[in-house]
């Protein structure tokens, strides 16, 4: 076992696992098993890397402080040598993933990732030409709740959460208490799962114009979804699709479920 020890970077959003029961949840949340491709974001000091290379997974990793890659590579030097183990000095945030050489939703992505990060991964690997077959991240709680929101029957959808089911099915697997961080975070975190994920959901329809209509429509949370978009469409127009959809022009966007979004998307795509 490596003995280095470091100060974590507070700009790197460091909070390093210190209980080997979390990368065994995050790993069983993944169903990482032998022969699974892993591409880990930010391994940091190789907690979670030692669970996956244990169960005979083939691991990128991806980490942006030269700190932990120096542990990292005496950690798995022998990993790393055989090829099982590929780590690559980056920031993800400006880091193109497909120069790993994964293959489209032929991998799977599980990571601790910084907090702060999190809206911006989870629209890069669900949304960019790169998908994973599944995702498991590990979060702030209040950001897995939100993910994760409408999951329940008579449950309120978020914007997160409609980004997130657009291109998979997310759940909120567990949570994990601020005591197995070292240093601990302020909140808890949890484990989110998205699986089954895909492009297939948004199909003759333009993302960035989606995207557009559901910003649009969660504008002001305290508004309803007609007051909302009245501020881009006429509310004359507005009034024929929701009848047409059977969108009640009372509903706030915090109350309507994917597939009407999607077909309010595609009708309102349609207006010149």
């Amino acid at each position: 076992m490596v003995t280095k020890k470091f100060e974590t970077k507070k700009s790197l959003g460091q909070h390093f696992l210190n209980n080997p029961v979390v990368p065994r949840w995050l790993a069983d949340a993944g169903e990482v098993t032998v022969g699974d491709v892993v591409l880990e974001i930010g391994p940091g000091t190789g907690a979670l890397t030692r669970e996956l290379l244990s169960r005979g997974a083939k691991v990128a990793g991806v980490e942006a402080d030269p700190r932990a890659i120096a542990v990292l590579e005496e950690e798995f030097g022998a990993e790393m040598d055989t090829g099982q183990f590929r780590l690559h000095h980056a920031d993800v945030r400006r880091f193109d993933p497909t120069i790993l050489n994964l293959k489209d939703h032929q991998f799977k992505l599980v990571a601790n990732i910084p907090y702060y990060l999190t809206g911006q991964l989870f629209r890069t690997f669900l949304s960019g030409n790169l998908q994973p077959s599944s995702l498991v991240f590990l979060v702030q709680k209040e950001v897995g709740k939100r993910a994760t929101d409408g999951c329940e029957k008579g449950g309120k959808e978020s914007l997160l959460s409609l980004s997130v089911k657009v291109f998979g099915d997310p759940i909120y697997v567990k949570t994990v208490g601020k005591g197995h961080f070292s240093p601990p975070p302020k909140v808890d975190s949890a484990i989110v799962k998205v699986s089954n994920i895909s492009r297939d959901k948004l199909k003759g329809l333009d993302p960035e114009f989606f995207f557009q209509i559901l910003h649009y429509g969660f504008g002001s949370k305290r508004k309803q979804l007609l007051g909302n978009l009245a501020k881009f469409y006429p509310r004359t127009l507005l009034l024929e699709h929701f009848s047409a959809i059977g969108i009640d022009p009372a509903a706030r966007a915090e109350d309507i479920p994917l597939d009407i979004w999607i077909k309010l998307s595609e009708h309102l795509s349609r207006v010149g």
